[in-house]
């Protein structure tokens, strides 16, 4: 079971809104969600991002793979930077080694 953290369209014609949530990888777009984790307005003056920061975490920690739509606003959110700080230390940190490919 292949889980992905995308986004789901809810709101009336032509005023979206979107929810991020976590679903498995076959089902359709509105289908079967897992879990909400947070909701995105784009059409506010202020883009309006709300974002569950520890439930994200715990679902990237068991394997879910966020679409790059959903990459996007994570982080935008400051999700996927703590998810590197959690999984590699702090950037520059004393220790720290570049990664070299």
């Amino acid at each position: 079971m292949a889980l992905k953290i995308r986004l789901m369209r809810v709101g009336k014609k032509k005023q979206p809104h979107y929810r991020l949530v976590v679903v498995e990888e076959a089902s359709k777009r509105d289908g079967a969600v897992v879990e909400v984790i947070g909701h995105y307005h784009p059409l506010q003056e202020v883009d309006d991002l709300t974002v569950d920061v520890e439930r994200a975490l715990a679902w990237l920690a068991q394997g879910a793979q966020p679409t790059e739509a959903a990459r996007r606003l994570l982080s935008r959110a400051g999700v996927l930077r703590l998810w590197h700080e959690r999984r590699f230390g702090p950037k520059g940190a004393p220790g720290a080694e570049p990664v070299s490919s």
